[in-house]
This record gives C-alpha cells, structure tokens and sequence, in this order.
C-alpha cells in the first residue's frame, strides 16, 4: 500500500509530506487548490513523462519520492526480484527527479531506472481511475480482461494460450516447408550434385592434413636428397671427411691417455663423436635409398589439393572444414527429400491441435458464459443503488468455432447497458453518458474488488455528474472498497468525502507574490468543519457543522 509521499519545488507546491493509511482516504480542497497535483506527483513516480513546466519559478528541480509497503504484494516483490530491483523486504522506494533543463532521473530501491520499469512496477501498485478513465470499460480487450479476472479463469486461459501456441508452431513449420515448395525441385537437384560432388573427393580431416605433409615432402625431394649427399661426403665418403679426420685424431691420442685424465676423457668422447657420426649417417642413407623423386606422384597429390581447395573456396569454407560441410549437405538432403512426409505428417499433427484447441477455448467460453451471468446480474444491482434504477449491465459471450485460434480464445466479449426499464441494450459508448459510465465503471470495481490484486486504487473526482443520495451511495460503495483495498479519492462532494475513513485537506495560500499548497491531514474537528465548507454557504452555522457531524456519525 501507498505510506508516504513527499514532494519538493512541484507546481505550487515547496514542500508537501503526506502519510497515508488504510481504508479510504478523501482529499478535497477549493476548487484550484491544487488536489490534482498530487496525482501528478504519483504519475510521475509511475512513469509519466516529465513537463518542465511544472516547476516553479524559484526551483532548478522538482523532487517527488512516495513509499509503498510491499510486505503483502507478491507480484511487487517477484517482479523486483526479476529485476534484481528489491531493496528493503516489506517496503519500494520511487523517486523521480525532473530537471528545468529538461532532464529526468528516476530511482527504484535507490538504483536508477529507465521510466519503462516504472510504469510496469505500477501495475503491481496502484491503478488510478482518472475522470475520463471510466471510457477504458469501452475497449473490448479491458472487457473481457475484467470478465476473467471476475471469473478467476487463469488456469482456462493458459490451457488455450498453450493450445494456440502449439497450433502456432505447428502452422509456422507447415508454412516454412510450404514456402520451399516453390524452388524445391531445383534446391533438391543442387544439394544432390553437391553432395555428390564433394563425396566423390570424401576425405577425412586428417588425410587431408597427411595430403599436405605429402606435398610438402614430394615437392622438395631432390632437394633434401642433395642435401643429404653433401652432408654424408663431408661427414664420412671424402678422404677428408669428419670421420676420417676424427680417427686420426683418435689413434694419436690413444698413445697419451695416460699422461693426463683430461686427454683420457677427450678421447672418450671423440670415439663416442665417431660413433654418432655414423649413426647420423646410416640414418641419412636409409632417407635417400627410401626416397623416390616421383613426379607422377606429386602431380597426383597437387592435382587432389587443388580439387579441394577450389571445392572449399566454392562453399566458403576452409580445406580441413570440407568434412563438415559435407554432412551439412547431406542433411539438408535429407530434410528436404523427406518434406512431403513432414508435411504429410504435420498437418495430420494441426488436425490434433487444432480440436484440442477447439475444446478448451469452448471450455473457456463455457466457463465465461457463467461468470457473465453472476457478474451482470451483481453489477446491475449495484447500479441501481447508485441510482440508475430501471438500469442494468449484459455481458454478452458469443463463440466463434470457426474464428480465427487467438490466445485469448475464440470468444467476443461485449458489455451492454440499459439506463432507464424501457431501454433496449445498447454498447457502452452509444447509450450511457460520462457519468453514467463512471458509476459502471464504480460498480464493476465494487463487484470485483475480491479479486482484484492491485493493493491501492485513486479516484480522482469519480463522483463528477452526481449528488444527493446518490453521491452518498457512491461515498459508500468507495468506503466498502476500503475494507479490501486502501482507496484514496479526490471529491467535491460532502457526501463522499463523509465516507471516508480519513481526509486530507488542499490548501492554497498566497505570500510575498507566490502561490503555495499544502496538504493537511485532518482531525475530528478540522474534519467537521471541512464537511460544513463543502456542503456550502458564506457561512458555516451550527445548523450546517450539526448537519456535518450527522453525515460523519453515520459514515463512521
């Protein structure tokens, strides 16, 4: 519920800080005093955009922070959790900072956020029922929204939004493959002389990596074998070769190996050097007798790498990913070759869907078709206490098994009023006037306050168009969504405002050249001489406080 507002440099405010509490509050005041600035301030904390004009002249910004206690709010706390938004378990903090230059900043919880989550966490708050906000019960999509929700018909409705959904998937596949159909005939002889294409050349990963390697060593063969040529005859085959001088060196030094331990290990390891000379040189010789010059090889393997890398550069992939590209191929093959069958079977498959879909939008619409008989029947009670006698509401449910699957069903939703016994039925829009609608709109919020999961509902001057007894009527009605809501009302009515568990007064005082509001909460007193005020006269009597407490006794 709402606790706390408190606003800075707004309009003609300086500085305003309001408690509220449960039940049904009224906020009255002169005509002009301001009572719609404080609704201005809520909207703007729910996501309004910013007007520069509001501010005073005084103030480079306006402040507006109102507090709410979430402790009973579930969908509040779930969704600010979703959002990794939740600050303090029982209590949400908003704030919005309006800027003269124009720039606007807006908290939730104290962490900044764009005024898109603002507007969705109000809906888990509070729901605001403007003057003209009555004409909402027009729309087709609000009517059936409150026949559902009277109705508790959650679990009916996610039964068809999943039947609607399968159905939707399954004419998204039929249509896909249905699209195909057009070019199947080329696509499928393209993919076939792909595939067969690049399975004529099938190689793994790794011979293609061995093909490589191959060339790489065919390519330089004469090469290498010269080389190693050179390097045995300069290492072992000349007179003068490594090994050659390298025994001589030995047998001289074999004489001197015991004048010193130094020319004994020399020696060692000169002979061990003779003995890896001709290892190394076996080694080179078992290569070049091993090694053919092939060119008709190596023509075969530059001829196979060549095919592979125009075949790559054709499906724009790397040489070593023709593999995969290869199955990818063969797969879409498949695919497309079997899509008569696919679509053979997917339709079978939206027949099924389709009559599952039948049966529970009809168990919805059945479902429906109950709830408007009790919701019309309770509605056009409470219309005739707020003095539309002879009034009453239809809701009529008409289904359409042949419409189009949507997932809210396949019903048309329509309220019709009657005003006067004599009338015929008639949309909401062409035989009930502005206040006609607004005491509808009125009776629809009594007559679903039960299920109703918005914690604080504003109404700003639902009574207009009214008075006498039936502004009494609406004052209670109002009080009794007290007992299950907090209801915070702005009214010009004595009548109205009597019902209400506590007032707030708007006052507005001129000093030094300025305009200013304040807000007052009122005692019992303040109260009673706030209802003489507004049941009017220059001047209040005893007469007229007397007829002021009377309405507050029999309110309270």
């Amino acid at each position: 519920m709402l606790r706390q507002i408190h606003i800075r440099d707004f309009a003609i405010v300086d500085a305003v800080d309001i408690e509220l509490g449960d039940g049904m509050t009224t906020l009255t005041g002169e005509t002009g005093a301001g009572k719609s600035i404080l609704l201005d301030a809520i909207g703007l904390c729910l996501g309004d955009r910013a007007d520069t004009g509001a501010l005073p002249e005084h103030a480079d910004r306006a402040e507006i922070q109102i507090a709410f206690d979430i402790s009973h709010n579930e969908g509040a706390r779930e969704w600010l959790a979703e959002q990794a938004l939740d600050g303090d378990e029982d209590e949400c903090l908003l704030r919005r900072v309006v800027q003269r230059k124009g720039r606007s900043q807006a908290w939730i919880n104290g962490r900044p956020a764009p005024l898109s989550l603002l507007s969705e966490l109000g809906q888990y708050l509070i729901d605001i029922h403007g003057q003209h906000e009555h004409y909402r019960l027009t729309q087709p999509e609000a009517q059936r929204a409150i026949l559902d929700a009277f109705g508790d018909h959650e679990s009916a409705l996610a039964e068809v939004r999943e039947a609607e959904g399968k159905l939707r998937e399954i004419r998204d596949a039929i249509a896909r493959l249905e699209g195909n159909q057009g070019d199947y005939e080329q696509r499928l002889e393209l993919l076939r002389f792909q595939v067969n294409e690049l399975a004529a050349l099938e190689m793994a990963r790794e011979d293609i990596e061995n093909l490589e390697v191959e060339q790489r060593r065919l390519a330089s063969a004469g090469e290498t074998i010269q080389a190693c040529q050179t390097a045995l005859a300069a290492l072992h085959d000349d007179e003068e070769s490594a090994q050659a001088i390298l025994g001589r060196i030995t047998r001289d030094l074999s004489e001197r190996i015991d004048i010193d331990n130094a020319i004994a290990q020399a020696h060692e390891l000169f002979n061990e050097a003779q003995v890896q000379i001709q290892e190394g040189c076996n080694q080179l010789r078992h290569f070049t007798d091993s090694v053919d010059v092939d060119p008709a090889r190596l023509q075969w393997v530059e001829d196979r790498l060549g095919e592979l890398t125009d075949l790559a550069r054709k499906h724009r992939v790397r040489i070593e990913e023709l593999p995969e590209r290869l199955a990818q191929l063969r797969s879409e093959l498949e695919e497309l070759e079997s899509s008569e069958e696919r679509l053979t079977a997917l339709r079978s498959e939206w027949q099924s869907a389709h009559q599952h879909y039948q049966e529970v939008a009809r168990a919805l619409s059945e479902a429906r078709q109950a709830t408007a008989e009790t919701l019309s029947e309770r509605v056009s009670e409470l219309i005739a206490e707020l003095g539309m006698s002879g009034g009453a509401l239809r809701i009529n449910v008409t289904h359409h098994p042949d419409g189009r699957p949507t997932p809210q069903g396949l019903d048309q939703i329509s309220f019709e009023v009657r005003t006067n016994p004599d009338q015929r039925f008639g949309s909401l829009t062409k035989v009930a006037s502005g206040g006609e609608l607004s005491r509808i709109g009125l009776a629809l919020e009594v007559a679903t306050a039960h299920v109703s999961q918005i914690p604080t509902l504003i109404f700003d001057e639902a009574d207009a168009g009214i008075g006498g007894a039936v502004a009494e009527v609406v004052g209670r009605k109002l009080r009794e969504l007290g007992v299950q809501h907090q209801v915070l009302c702005v009214t010009h009515l004595p009548q109205v405002a009597a019902q209400g568990h506590n007032q707030l007064k708007v006052t507005k005082a001129h000093d030094e050249g300025r305009t200013r509001t304040g807000i007052d909460d009122l005692a019992d007193t303040e109260r009673t001489e706030e209802i003489a005020r507004m049941l009017g006269g220059v001047e209040i009597t005893e007469s007229t406080l007397q007829h002021a407490r009377e309405m507050l006794q029999r309110a309270g």
